[in-house]
Order: C-alpha cells, then sequence, then structure tokens
C-alpha cells in the first residue's frame, strides 16, 4: 500500500500528532493509499515556510520560473504511464480519462512557462502633459503567499491549474488536495522534490480536510486563496476570505444548460448529449446536466439517447473496456440516489436508469446506472440543484427564446453548449446564454489558452489564458516625473515659494 507524508518546506513530514487517514478504492472499497492528514497546525507552518520564501522567489527571473515549470511538465510526462493507473484507482477515474488528464497536466505546465516568459511585466504608458509632464508604467507584481484548495474530480490537473499560473507569477503556494484523491498530487510532490526543482517552502503540498481549509482561508499570512469546489464551500471561503481581504478565486458549481436547436446534426447531438453529462460519471462541474430539446424533435431525440444510455459499460475505471468507472465515494454515492428519488417523488419520469448499478465486477463499487428524467420541469430540485453524477435532465421547449430564458433560469452560470447548423444563428443563442463558457457544436473542451469560470453563483474569477494570471498578481502604477525644476511643479506656487 502507498503511503504519503506532508511535503512541508522542502521536507516530507508526519501530520500534527501523527494523524492519518485512508483514501478508499471506489471500485472495490479497498483502501488506496494511506496519507498523513494535514491540521490548523500543519497549514500553519506551510503558510510561514511559503512566507520565508516567498521575497526570494518572487525575484526569481521569469526565464528561471519557466525552466522549473518545463521540467514539472517533463517529470509528468515521464510518469504517465505509472501515474494513470494511480490516479484511476484512487478516484474512479477510467485509465483513458486519467492519461488524458495527466497529459493535459503536462500541457497546462509548459503553457504557463511559454507565457510567464512573454509576460508584460512592465508597460510604459503614453506620455501625459496633464496635470503634468510625466512617464507612466503599469506594473505587475505578485500576490504573495497562496492557498489553494482542490477537488477530487480532477486531480492532478487540477492541481497543474492551480500551480502553474501561481508558480509563474512569482508566488509561493500551500496546496490541500482533497481527501478522497491525494495520490498523484503527493506523487508529483515527491518527483519534483526528488529533481530538486523548487527551493524549500515555493511548493507545500499538504492533504486535509475541513480543518486545514480553514486554515487556509483565515490565516492572515495567506494573501489569496484559490478553490475549486461546490458553491457552498465557496461560500464559506469567501465569507472567511473576507475577514483579512484576502484576493479570492472560485471556480464553483455548475448547472449546464446543453440546447438543440431544430437544425442541429442530430447524430452529433444525440452523442455528445451523453458525452456531456456521463463523462467521468457526471463528476464534472461544467457538465450538461440540462439538456433542452425543441418539442418537435423531443420524442424521437430522447429515444435515440437512451437506446444509447443502456449501452453504456460500467467498469474497472483500470480496464480500457469500461466507459463510466464508480463515483467517487460513499458519501456521494448515497447523495446521488438521494437527488434520483427526489426526482422520481417531485414528478420527473425516469427513462432509463435510476439506481444503484449491479452486475459482475461492481458488486463492492460505488456505481449509479447512467439515469435520465424526461418531463423535468425548471423548478424541479433535480433541475435546480447541482447533483454531481450520471444523471440527466430532459426539458421541452417551444421557441429559441424560451429556451435561453430556461437556460438562465439558474443560480449557476459556468457552462453550456449550443447544436446548429447554422453557425451565426448559434452564435447569436451562446451570446445570450449567461455563463462562463459556451461551446458551439461540442462539449467538454477546455483549453488553456481561454479563459474559464463562471457567471452568478458559479464563481469568481477565471483560470487560463491571460486572465488565468492576472488573477495570481498585483497592479502597480508607477508615476515618473519629467517636469524637472521645483520651480515648474504645478504645486510650486501654493507651497514652495511660500515656504
Amino acid at each position: 500500500m502507498r503511503e504519503y507524508k506532508l511535503y512541508i518546506n522542502g521536507q516530507f513530514v508526519d501530520a500534527e500528532g501523527g494523524a492519518t487517514f485512508e483514501s478508499i478504492n471506489p471500485h472495490d472499497q479497498s483502501v488506496s493509499c494511506k496519507c498523513a492528514l494535514g491540521g490548523e497546525k500543519d497549514v500553519q507552518k506551510a503558510l510561514e515556510a511559503a512566507r520565508v520564501a516567498f521575497p526570494a522567489w518572487s525575484k526569481t527571473k521569469p526565464a528561471d520560473r519557466a525552466k522549473k515549470l518545463r521540467q514539472c511538465a517533463e517529470i509528468i510526462s515521464k510518469n504517465l504511464g505509472a501515474w494513470a493507473p494511480i490516479e484511476a484507482e484512487d478516484s474512479g477515474s477510467v485509465l483513458r480519462k486519467a492519461m488524458g488528464d495527466l497529459g493535459q497536466s503536462a500541457i497546462t505546465f509548459q503553457y504557463y512557462a511559454d507565457q510567464c516568459e512573454r509576460f508584460d511585466w512592465l508597460r510604459p504608458l503614453p506620455l501625459i502633459e496633464r496635470p503634468a509632464m510625466a512617464q507612466l508604467y503599469v506594473a505587475k507584481e505578485p500576490v504573495g503567499v497562496c492557498s489553494q484548495i482542490i477537488p477530487w474530480n480532477f486531480p492532478l490537473l487540477m492541481a497543474a491549474w492551480k500551480l502553474g499560473p501561481a508558480l509563474a507569477m512569482g508566488n509561493t503556494v500551500v496546496l490541500k488536495p482533497a481527501m478522497e484523491t491525494p495520490a498523484t498530487a503527493m506523487e508529483f510532490a515527491k518527483a519534483i522534490h526528488d529533481a530538486g526543482i523548487f527551493p524549500p517552502g515555493v511548493v507545500n503540498i499538504l492533504p486535509g480536510g475541513a480543518e486545514a481549509g480553514r486554515a487556509m482561508t483565515l490565516s492572515p499570512i495567506a494573501d489569496k486563496v484559490a478553490f475549486t469546489g461546490s458553491t457552498v464551500v465557496g461560500k464559506e471561503i469567501m465569507e472567511g476570505a473576507a475577514k483579512t481581504l484576502k484576493r479570492v478565486t472560485l471556480e464553483l458549481g455548475g448547472k449546464s444548460a446543453n440546447i438543440v436547436l431544430e437544425d442541429a446534426d442530430l447524430d452529433s447531438a444525440i452523442d455528445a448529449a451523453l458525452w456531456a453529462t456521463f463523462f467521468h460519471a457526471g463528476q464534472a462541474c461544467e457538465s450538461g446536466t440540462r439538456l433542452f430539446l425543441p418539442e418537435t424533435l423531443h420524442d424521437d431525440v430522447l429515444s435515440k439517447i437512451v437506446e444509447k444510455t443502456k449501452k453504456i459499460r460500467l467498469g474497472d475505471p483500470k480496464q480500457m473496456t469500461s466507459d463510466v468507472g464508480p463515483v467517487v465515494s460513499k458519501r456521494q454515492y448515497e447523495r446521488i440516489l438521494g437527488y434520483i428519488e427526489k426526482g422520481k417523488k417531485e414528478g420527473a419520469r425516469c427513462a432509463v436508469g435510476g439506481k444503484a448499478a449491479t452486475g459482475p465486477g461492481l458488486e463492492k463499487g460505488f456505481y449509479i446506472e447512467p439515469t435520465i428524467f424526461a418531463d423535468v420541469k425548471n423548478d424541479m430540485t433535480i433541475a435546480r440543484e447541482e447533483i454531481f453524477g450520471p444523471v440527466l435532465c430532459v426539458l421541452k421547449y417551444k421557441n429559441v427564446q424560451e429556451a435561453v430564458e430556461l437556460a438562465n433560469q439558474s443560480t449557476y452560470g459556468l457552462g453550456g453548449a449550443v447544436w446548429s447548423k447554422d453557425l451565426p444563428k448559434a452564435m447569436d443563442v451562446a451570446r445570450q446564454i449567461r455563463t462562463g463558457t459556451v461551446w458551439i457544436n461540442e462539449y467538454h473542451m477546455l483549453n488553456v489558452n481561454a479563459p474559464f469560470g463562471g457567471y452568478k453563483q458559479s464563481g469568481i474569477g477565471r483560470e487560463f489564458g491571460n486572465e488565468g494570471l492576472e488573477a495570481y498578481v498585483e497592479t502597480k502604477t508607477i508615476y515618473m516625473d519629467l517636469v524637472g525644476k521645483r520651480e515648474k511643479k504645478v504645486w510650486y506656487d501654493m507651497i514652495a515659494r511660500r515656504g
């Protein structure tokens, strides 16, 4: 069994008091790994180490920081074959997804290495003559010590999304992986330590629960909190960060609308509806869990989607033949099944699935049948709240304007899609949906060049792209006087000559 310690100040250490926890394999409930459990005192040590390391790291040349980020990318690429099965076992992610996520993690570090070298750290503005002749500069500087809290659905990829921009911009970090999925983040910690990439204290990684998260949020040492997870916890973090006016970026929940227009390529739209919802057993924040179908196509499209859903193969995540694995934990399993029962009680019609999955190889795991509800109303619980599981809600609409209105009747605004052969029409609809990302004739495709984040209660701030870098810097204006002589200053008559 794999065992991990906390990584603090360039050393692997036990948690205060020797606290540990076990991560459970959701496929068969065996122990995936044993890990030290970070608590408040451990977080304090990590934050103090990050604070000590910050001055020197923040002054490191961008080219040198970029070189270290490229080393991170190389390490992940080198270990992809070894770490993918670990992540599959730890998280329930099917092996194909785990391999793809690790590959994207390497790409993320490479991207931020490139951007670090290209970033405009000191930008001159045009000369000004009023109120006096001067040269102005806009300087970008690191925020400082960053607390970073990531969820369990994309373990190493989320770590890369957080670490990459923070380190590129000259910040030091304390990263908390989720207790459900600590393994690949800790494998990464061991690899960067063995390679001697970062000075002690620049990168600290310690799995922990709510106690550690609160400490990372409330400590006055931390200058910024970056969190990905539920909206409920995001609100708590924002409230806690307000006590010291920390900068925050929050990527939170979603209930995204997937709108099929009458002129869509239905074969693609039908397949993508499954992909949008059942990818990673529905455990993606921007999943297209509300499918909007025109009344003229509803029955035919629904029938085809149901038939295709029946053919999805559930199974051991480490087998390449599995399409969908288990959900991550018993707690999540019970939560999703509770939502399914609530959907039935509120009058939605379960068209397929609707219960725990059974069959050879699934007996001990947290498997749930891919589930589709029809006759869903937009005010039903399953249409309003984020289920974070393999559950699709299908809703009818009369015309495009009604589809847009229904799509926007949500407290969330993270993702969404429009399907149409008429691209200008699709673009028009996309512009009307109040959400952070809209795909046209596609779903789940994220790219580090394009900002990602949410409207409304789906979050604050953006990751990726230049916006993702800007989230980790402060902006300073430098005013350089070009008037020179004292007697020509605008304030001379009022102040200096009277002295």
